[in-house]
């Protein structure tokens, strides 16, 4: 297990650090923006062809998976049936909750359906991946949930190593890494109850002087955002309502004659960098993350040998556009960024709104 000492040594050099390199020249284009439903995920096919998510969060909810037409119009995806789900239905073949999806270096498009509505829990062990061959839209294979996480687990983020087939999922209610064998169909958890997926008790997660919180309290969320490495040798991961980062080399994860607590001592900390939700790593093992209470993109090094403190580059910092950058995806020269707003949502907010942008989708050149 990485120590508590170890935390303080690199959190100490990082503070000293984290404003190291400034870029503050790139232009966020706006792609996508939606008046009325809060959207999350997005994913671009390398042919140009974006998807967008809208989570079942509140009654203001319409489909949970769209393609963005070329017009700028929306089409379920990957079709009317599969959006057409309601609260007592059968969810099979059915989206319930879409959380985020994720186009794979085979152009393959992923899907995470947490199936929590309202986040109030899996409905009838309905929490699953997908994953639809792009060529044809029909699905390839689905990967149930069941039995892996439990009732009240809300899947999250995704990355997919195509060399080895393997898929990696947050779980954000719990804390822990889902792995997933692609060709067998075997999943199993890896990390659980680690600090590494916790969200640290001590931070204040506060936005504009204000504390985010529901009708239960200041709000957590623990492993959200992760980054797989272009040869898929590591990974990047950490809580969101925190600002610690952490890594761990995939090999260890995927020796399943490792037990927990030696798979746990793998984990390498970095330190103290951002609160963020999402996260990404380029072709040039370039991390991005979005700074949530300071509404800036930056990036850091993650290339092979790195280590901590990362070199930090922040990229553009608006407060009327990076409303809560949420989640990435990277296509053709561009980084894609969705702003969720969720720190305006009503159940944060005493029971009202106070979102006054559309939910966004932009883009920046990142080469």
């Amino acid at each position: 297990m990485y120590s508590f000492f170890k935390q303080v040594a690199v959190a100490g050099l990082l503070f000293t650090s984290a404003l190291t390199a400034s870029a503050q020249n790139a232009k966020l284009e706006p792609v996508f923006k939606d008046d009325t439903y809060q959207l999350t995920g997005v994913a671009v096919s390398k042919t140009g062809r974006m998807f967008v998510n809208y989570p079942y969060w509140s009654d203001t909810y319409k489909y949970a998976l769209v393609e963005v037409m070329k017009d700028g119009t929306k089409k379920p995806y990957p079709d009317e049936s599969w959006n057409s789900w309601k609260m007592g239905q059968d969810p099979t073949n059915k989206w319930v909750c879409v959380q985020s999806e994720f186009v794979d270096d085979k152009d393959r498009l992923w899907v995470i359906d947490p199936a929590s509505p309202k986040q109030t829990g899996v409905y009838r062990d309905a929490h699953k991946l997908v994953c639809f061959d792009l060529a044809t839209n029909k699905v390839i294979k689905s990967y149930s949930f069941k039995g892996i996480v439990g009732p009240l687990s809300y899947l999250n983020d995704i990355r997919v190593d195509t060399k080895r087939e393997i898929v990696y999922i947050t779980e954000s209610q719990q804390g822990g890494i889902a792995i997933v064998d692609i060709k067998s169909g075997k999943i199993r958890m890896a990390l659980q109850g680690d600090p590494s997926v916790k969200a640290d008790p001590n931070f204040k997660f506060i936005i504009d002087g204000r504390v985010l919180r529901d009708d239960k309290g200041p709000v957590v969320f623990n492993s959200d955002g992760l980054a797989l490495t272009p040869d898929g040798n590591m990974l990047y991961y950490k809580p969101l309502s925190d600002d610690k980062l952490y890594r761990i080399e995939t090999k260890y994860l995927l020796d399943e004659n490792m037990g927990d607590k030696d798979v746990a001592g793998k984990v390498d900390t970095l330190g103290r960098y951002t609160t963020t939700d999402g996260m990404i790593i380029d072709d040039k093992n370039r991390l991005y993350l979005g700074d949530i209470l300071n509404y800036t993109m930056l990036r850091l090094d993650a290339g092979p040998g790195t280590k901590a403190p990362l070199k930090r580059e922040n990229l553009v910092t608006d407060k009327t556009l990076l409303q809560w950058p949420d989640s990435y995806a990277i296509q053709n020269g561009y980084l894609y960024i969705t702003t969720s707003q969720i720190d305006h949502m009503a159940k944060n907010n005493g029971g009202k709104s106070t979102r006054k942008r559309p939910y966004e989708v932009f883009r920046m050149k990142i080469d």
